[in-house]
């Protein structure tokens, strides 16, 4: 007994391995009951459900945000909350490609949750190594943060710049190195990764892939280029490995439930990008700053981030509305 207490307690990234394991098993629950329960059937997801379903994730969020908040004390709290919306919001930038790959697929809206599914999976452990290493470098070399610094700025000058900029899906280059090196099926056989049919050259039945998997390939790697803003962006508020990563994982998870209702409705939030932009401009700079005028508050970025974003937002909502000139154009 006194063992089992020795390793729960062992610290494992600055936290007690007990805290680690007490978040992965929400997580693991919480995927349990999506699909054992809540998605048993393939169908397509409605926007009212959907947007349940993500009150119910940013729900959970919340109680883990505020148990840290108890726990770990106020600046961890806050710095749990800016990770958690920076995230979210980086994300949403993400729903956006997400329904472009399925739209160039052709997927049924039945089987694009199959494809967030085993999507968020790859995304647990990708951002697993991701921050792990990010952490490591941190650790080792503190003039890591000053190349995130300069890497956040120029990423939100450019994200500025290419706002308008939509991806060329056709010719990215994972699908075409993947078109080139397996056999794919012209339609689409169901819900299935994989198929086994005959080989043209030989008649033997060998395994194909069809355009959901190629669909479930690009969603991963669009989640790996996100990546590379959203992390270097959050080790800019704390360098904490425990909040960086259970505030990236709340988000993704509540996003993915989120997206049948924003992919609806993606229009609507068209200058969020800009706002985007500015945040990581702000987080970017707040690392070269920080030798001037000293550490930033938490709850100083929080708020700067909140109101960057909740202009987007504003601004994006009040163009587009009905009746508008820019929802005319449209």
């Amino acid at each position: 007994m006194d063992s089992i207490v020795e390793v729960l307690n062992a610290s494992f990234m600055g936290k007690p391995a007990w805290l680690w394991l007490s978040f992965l098993t929400v997580v693991v629950t919480l995927l349990a009951l999506d699909l054992g329960v809540l998605h048993r059937k393939e169908r397509a997801i409605g926007v009212r459900e959907s947007l349940m379903l993500s009150a119910g994730y940013i729900g959970i969020a919340t109680l883990f945000g505020a148990w840290v908040w108890w726990y770990l004390g106020a600046q961890s709290g806050t710095e749990y909350f800016t990770g958690f919306l920076i995230e979210k919001s980086l994300s949403m930038d993400n729903v956006f490609v997400i329904a472009l790959i399925f739209s160039f697929f052709a997927i049924p809206p039945a089987y694009q949750h199959r494809v967030l599914f085993w999507g968020i999976l790859g995304v647990i452990v990708l951002r697993a190594v991701m921050i792990a290493l990010g952490s490591a470098l941190i650790s080792q070399f503190s003039g890591v943060l000053y190349v995130f610094g300069a890497f956040l700025v120029f990423t939100g000058i450019q994200m500025w710049r290419m706002a308008e900029h939509t991806p060329d899906i056709a010719h990215n280059p994972l699908l075409l190195f993947l078109r080139r090196h397996l056999r794919v099926t012209q339609d689409l056989p169901g819900n299935r990764f994989f198929v086994l049919r005959p080989d043209p050259a030989t008649g033997q039945p060998v395994r194909w892939v069809t355009p959901l998997f190629l669909a479930l390939c690009m969603v991963e790697f669009i989640d790996l280029v996100f990546a590379v803003d959203s992390v270097p962006a959050i080790f800019a508020i704390t360098s904490d490995p425990f909040i960086v990563y259970t505030s990236n994982i709340f988000a993704i998870l509540g996003l993915r439930a989120l997206y049948f209702a924003l992919a609806a409705m993606i229009h609507r939030f068209a200058y969020l990008k800009y706002a985007l932009a500015l945040v990581l401009v702000f987080i970017g700079s707040k690392i070269f700053l920080v030798g001037l005028v000293g550490k930033f508050p938490a709850a100083l970025s929080l708020g700067v981030t909140i109101a960057l974003i909740a202009g987007g937002v504003a601004v994006s909502l009040w163009k587009t509305r009905a009746g508008s000139a820019v929802a005319k154009a449209v």
